[in-house]
């Protein structure tokens, strides 16, 4: 808990996050791009992609080389205050990638902690602070030239980091414990620690452009935990829905909300901010499959949403709430960031069309028992999602289970028009029943994708997906060189 002598004040925010910025061609929305390891690059003035920033081969083939120099599974945003750099962070090559917003290009990388994940920059820009859940640690990056600055221990799966409005205060969230860890800037120590969130397991998170509140998505329980940062405690936890992916904040005209995504419901859900009981005000329908990272415009009056198993960025008008576009975008979508006035209208310098016109697609799915398994459920979400995306020559096989038999051998088959069916990959479900990430990568012909149940895990099984929860959750087997579904 939060003790008297170390909470500290309200913390103050800069002018620049409250005045309303207009949408412009100087503005850009960039999406991380995780299985095309590009980066997408938005004009937000046209609703156009204007191109992808290449950090990587797309998934297998070289990636695997022990020769391979690329980035691989590109992830995380974050923008520099004067928004003239963007840092990347590559969750499976540990890297950091500082890029250039007015050239698009690379000006530094470097090599972090095992497993980094989400950070953000500090007030001056001069330094990037990411965390590595896999070494229980905070990196701080040189923004300017490159280089690590310092590793912060800060507790046990650190999965964001980010800034309070006036920087002085950098609040990570975890995988492995239910708290916000409070660390002080200027010193770099841990001042406080605020326990009681909803759920050990905090993939993402986000701080109010008033510093006052912080919210913390539990993307498997489906909740959210609503921080008081006036006083560093959990005011309620929010019961929200399967996949609760990142929440994200915009003032407008009407009021203050925030907007938090539910990949397995396929919705944004919005949220009046009461202080410590917000009021749900709708639930706006996505127009593909998997939200995900989310973004407000400078002035509030969009919110940009990327859709994971589609391949592409809704765009919703705050004052509406209904989603007026859609953008295609390289493959596979995770963090979403809108950074104003980042570029020169109309420039499209070094960028090119990696990862673009190469959309998932999402098939139906039948269970043991013939019935449909990708049939929506208001509150559960779907039993089985399969997602199909061509990559490097071959076909991405993405399943996703829920309620299924717990403690499970499944075998899948692609199943033709013809019913003629083909074994293209075997998974475990966890003690729940649930199967979070599987993968795999063949050529795929099928119109459909069929389980059967084969019987209950062996102990050797059962052993092996005690030890991928352990690390982040994944249901997958040689797909965790690959892949990350901790955001």
């Amino acid at each position: 808990m939060a003790q008297a002598s170390t909470v500290p004040a309200a913390p103050k925010a800069h002018g620049l996050q409250h005045r309303p910025i207009p949408v412009s061609g100087k503005d850009r929305v960039y999406t991380a791009d995780q299985t095309s390891n590009t980066v997408s690059v938005i004009d937000p003035s046209t609703n156009t992609t204007l191109g992808t920033i290449k950090l990587g081969d797309q998934r297998v083939g070289g990636t695997l080389s022990p020769q391979y120099l690329g980035d691989v599974g590109v992830h995380g945003l974050a923008f520099s205050p004067d928004r003239q750099r963007l840092a990347v962070v590559s969750v499976t090559s540990n890297t950091v990638d500082i890029i250039d917003t007015t050239t698009n290009k690379v000006v530094s990388t470097t090599d972090v902690g095992r497993a980094s994940h989400e950070g953000s920059f500090t007030s001056d820009g001069k330094q990037f602070w990411v965390a590595n859940r896999g070494r229980n640690t905070v990196t701080v990056v040189d923004a300017v030239r490159g280089g690590v600055v310092a590793n912060l221990p800060v507790g046990q799966g650190p999965s964001k980091v980010v800034m309070s409005p006036d920087g002085k205060r950098a609040y990570v969230n975890h995988i492995s414990m239910p708290e916000i860890t409070v660390i002080n800037v200027a010193s770099r120590k841990v001042e406080d620690r605020i326990t009681g969130l909803g759920d050990t397991f905090s993939s993402d998170e986000a701080i109010s452009p008033d510093g006052k509140e912080l919210w913390a998505a539990h993307k498997r329980a489906g909740k959210v935990s609503v921080v008081d940062l006036v006083h560093n405690k959990v005011t309620t936890v929010l019961a929200t829905g399967p996949d609760t992916n990142h929440p994200q904040f915009a003032d407008t005209r009407t009021g203050k909300y925030a907007y938090v995504t539910m990949g397995g419901l396929d919705e944004t859900w919005v949220y009046k901010r009461n202080g410590s009981t917000p009021t749900l005000v709708t639930k706006i329908k996505n127009k593909g499959h998997a939200p995900h990272g989310a973004w407000a415009s400078g002035d509030g009056t969009r919110l940009y949403v990327g859709l994971e198993k589609s391949d592409a960025v809704d765009v919703i008008d705050t004052a509406t709430n209904k989603v007026t576009d859609t953008i295609e975008t390289g493959q596979e979508p995770q963090a979403v960031v809108y950074a104003p006035r980042a570029a020169e209208v109309g420039n499209a310098s070094n960028l090119g069309r990696q990862g673009l016109d190469q959309q998932a697609r999402n098939i139906p799915t039948i269970l043991p028992d013939g019935t449909a398994g990708e049939t929506l459920d208001p509150v559960k979400g779907r039993v089985l999602e399969a997602t199909i995306r061509p990559v490097g020559g071959l076909d991405m096989i993405q399943l996703q289970a829920r309620r299924l038999n717990p403690g499970t051998v499944y075998q899948a088959y692609s199943v033709t028009a013809d019913g003629r069916k083909a074994p293209v990959l075997s998974f475990t479900t966890d003690a729940n029943g649930n199967a979070p990430m599987v993968l795999g990568f063949s050529a795929f012909d099928g119109e459909s994708i069929s389980i059967v149940g084969k019987g209950a895990a062996t102990p050797v099984q059962t052993a092996a997906l005690a030890y991928q929860g352990s690390m982040h959750g994944h249901a997958v087997k040689t797909a965790d060189l690959l892949y990350c579904d901790c955001c």
